[in-house]
């Protein structure tokens, strides 16, 4: 059967893949980066509050992947959980007291919650409030109106955001009631995702534009430099938080946004430089002199030797995109709540210092991701060195 693909044992690139794994941080760091970023991936059935099986009266459902692929739910009568501590349950059931109820009842019906079982959107604290009976319908506890003392000590508790780790919460709750590690985790694969598109995209239009300018050069590159460098003057920032005004993005508008606005511009600036100096090799004369046309001389001999610039300089975009992203949520032009954010994290730890908890935590994650984007990021420059891996040796 014929290769399709095949990287020859003595090819430039063999030697540098070789070399990368030899750098055991950069290796190493890249394995734990992505094996975190597969799990986060997972997340939705890792760390969720719905259930990943129900067995109830005889037949089994599975309400985790029913609002994964339908987006439909179950009322929290269908599996008799018609009140709550006296106060009647409406909408979804609270599987996490279902689960106890069904232990308790002992009865043969089961629920299997997912390995962290926590919604990153869900206000957990709301189940530890202690309920009353509302005799004047003003939505409030009155003196002399009956509540069911859970902790017995003969006060209606109302807990209230956020709340410092625990054995329950291991990271605590922001000041919403909701979990911090699962908004981490949530955070974290938002975060990568969002690079990544941004990254690649960004590269994609840059390097098909920096080529053109270098390599036809004269009034293409002329106009076409002169029309970059004044794009490139707009404040970007700026404008993405005058749009965030007006639009509330989701990860895929910011990061269209992003890519717009500024994310090309410095990989084209990479790209045209080395094909102004690639195209002035003897081996683009001779593939230009045997009548290929320029399309195949640009894409297929100067773009590979063209690259390792641009290859080198991509963990360390990425680390400018997280950052940036981070800061654009920290200041409110970003994602729009109550989508899982470190820099929403951050923005909460700002506003309430006595929570340690708030910084302290996503400070770990995003620090740590950026250090082992940053090993990466080492470990592939070293082994792109042109000066290691020359053609000439």
């Amino acid at each position: 059967m014929k290769k399709i693909f095949h990287i020859s044992s003595n090819s430039i690139l063999a030697k540098r893949i070789r070399r990368f794994k030899s750098l055991k941080r950069a290796y190493y760091s890249l394995i734990i980066l992505i094996t975190l970023y597969a799990i986060s991936l997972l997340s939705p059935i890792l760390v969720n509050s719905k259930p990943v099986l129900v067995k109830y009266e005889g037949s089994y459902y599975s309400p985790l992947f029913t609002d994964l692929f339908t987006n439909d739910f179950y009322e929290a009568k269908f599996f008799g959980q018609d009140s709550i501590r006296g106060k009647i349950k409406y909408g979804e059931p609270h599987y996490r007291i279902l689960q106890k109820t069904f232990k308790t009842q002992n009865n043969g019906n089961f629920v299997i919650m997912p390995l962290y079982p926590y919604d990153p959107y869900e206000e957990v604290l709301s189940e530890l409030d202690e309920e009353y009976v509302d005799l004047n319908g003003n939505n409030k506890w009155d003196e002399g109106e009956d509540f069911i003392d859970v902790n017995g000590d003969g006060k209606l508790n109302q807990y209230r955001p956020a709340t410092f780790p625990d054995s329950i919460h291991i990271m605590g709750t922001d000041n919403q009631g909701r979990d911090v590690l699962a908004r981490l985790i949530y955070g974290f694969k938002i975060s990568i995702t969002f690079a990544l598109i941004v990254t690649s995209i960004s590269y994609t239009i840059g390097i098909f534009i920096g080529g053109t300018l270098g390599f036809y050069g004269g009034k293409v590159d002329l106009f076409g430099l002169r029309f970059i460098e004044i794009y490139a003057a707009i404040p970007f920032l700026f404008i993405l938080m005058i749009l965030g005004n007006f639009i509330k993005p989701n990860i895929y508008i910011l990061a269209a946004m992003y890519i717009i606005l500024s994310g090309w511009v410095s990989t084209c600036y990479f790209v045209r430089g080395e094909f102004y100096r690639e195209k002035a090799k003897d081996y683009v004369s001779a593939a230009i002199s045997m009548g290929q046309s320029n399309t195949k001389v640009m894409f297929k001999h100067i773009l590979p030797n063209a690259l390792t610039p641009v290859i080198t300089y991509a963990p360390f975009a990425i680390i400018g995109y997280i950052s940036g992203l981070v800061s654009l949520d920290y200041l409110g032009f970003g994602l729009q709540p109550p989508t899982p954010s470190w820099g929403e994290l951050f923005s909460q730890g700002a506003e309430n210092l006595q929570y340690w908890h708030l910084v302290t935590f996503p400070l770990i994650a995003m620090g740590g991701t950026l250090f082992l984007i940053t090993f990466i990021g080492e470990g592939v420059r070293e082994a792109f060195d042109p000066k290691v891996h020359s053609r000439l040796r």
